[in-house]
């Protein structure tokens, strides 16, 4: 059964409800020709006759007056839904699927979700933390965070939002890593001390660093301890287990309180971006769009304190 064209059935209902075809024409805004085509098209997908037409105006027919209560339940119908979307047009609401490192979400989000929800008390938010790229399409996520050397060339949206500098840090005086007998003055130094560090799909652990005079040196590593969870690693590295390479912005009260230190200042590891993804840039929903534009508000001023303590 091939599906109707239900713009014939709501030209019928306002048609007969305007009590004319002229008059349902200009309520309608179309051509009066138009009007009495569609609804002579109707007729004919009908096959039978729903209308006698005269001078006098328009009479229903009785299968007209029956098939008349169903239009006029269609039009009922898109009315309801067009107030729906009306509605959330009008204030934020529904369900956010949001994905977030767990770094992000354990030092930055676990503040900024329970602001933002405040704000918009209609919106729910599935957070899922999570340090593997998500396939935001298949996995019905409607906002990443992830934080990477380059923003990655794809068909999502991604809104960089502030860069996410690294640093070797280890404890200054407790653990594995103080009782190395070998000064670290130089990035080959580290071949002697512990490492931490987070899971490399690649299977190679290395630190790629650029010196203050632009020299650069790679240093490979085996750790000692593997991990998606940054709060553990910095957990270790606090207790002396080993070096780790951390974002600047989770070790900032580590630092602060002296169970960190940085280890060769004069030499750095390449700059993060934080961002975000989405899927597409038009047609989200309220809720999506004011989640969007919270986070590139707040997210950022966020980040910034945390490298203005290193």
């Amino acid at each position: 059964m091939a599906i109707p064209d239900l713009t014939n059935y709501l030209i019928f209902a306002r048609v007969v409800a305007a009590g004319s075809i002229s008059a349902g024409a200009r309520e309608l805004n179309m051509p009066k020709s138009t009007v009495s085509r569609r609804l002579t098209e109707l007729e004919d997908e009908q096959g039978v006759r729903l209308l006698h037409r005269s001078t006098r105006g328009l009479k229903l027919t009785d299968i007209g007056q029956a098939f008349l209560v169903h239009c006029e339940t269609l039009v009922a119908a898109a009315e309801a839904a067009q107030q729906v979307t009306q509605m959330v047009q009008e204030t934020p609401r529904g369900e956010i699927h949001v994905s977030s490192p767990y770094a992000i979400s354990q030092s930055m989000l676990v503040t900024l979700l329970p602001e933002f929800m405040a704000l918009y008390p209609e919106v729910r938010i599935n957070l899922m933390v999570t340090n593997r790229p998500v396939n935001l399409i298949d996995e019905g996520i409607d906002v990443a965070l992830r934080v990477r050397p380059f923003i990655e060339d794809s068909s999502l949206i991604a809104r960089p939002l502030a860069d996410s500098p690294g640093t070797l840090y280890r404890s200054p005086n407790r653990g594995d890593v103080a009782r190395v007998d070998k000064p670290l003055r130089h990035p080959l130094d580290l071949v002697h001390y512990p490492h931490l560090s987070l899971h490399y799909t690649s299977g190679r652990y290395r630190y790629d660093l650029t010196s203050k005079t632009s020299e650069k040196l790679t240093v490979s590593f085996r750790p000692r301890l593997i991990t998606d969870d940054m709060i553990v690693l910095r957990e270790a590295a606090i207790e002396g287990l080993g070096i780790v390479s951390l974002p600047n912005y989770l070790c900032e009260q580590a630092l602060q309180d002296g169970l960190l230190e940085p280890v060769l200042p004069d030499w750095s590891l390449p700059i993060g971006i934080m961002h975000m993804v989405y899927p597409y840039r038009r047609g989200l929903l309220p809720a999506v769009r004011v989640f969007i534009d919270f986070l590139a508000e707040r997210l950022p001023a966020t980040a910034q304190r945390s490298l203005n303590t290193i």
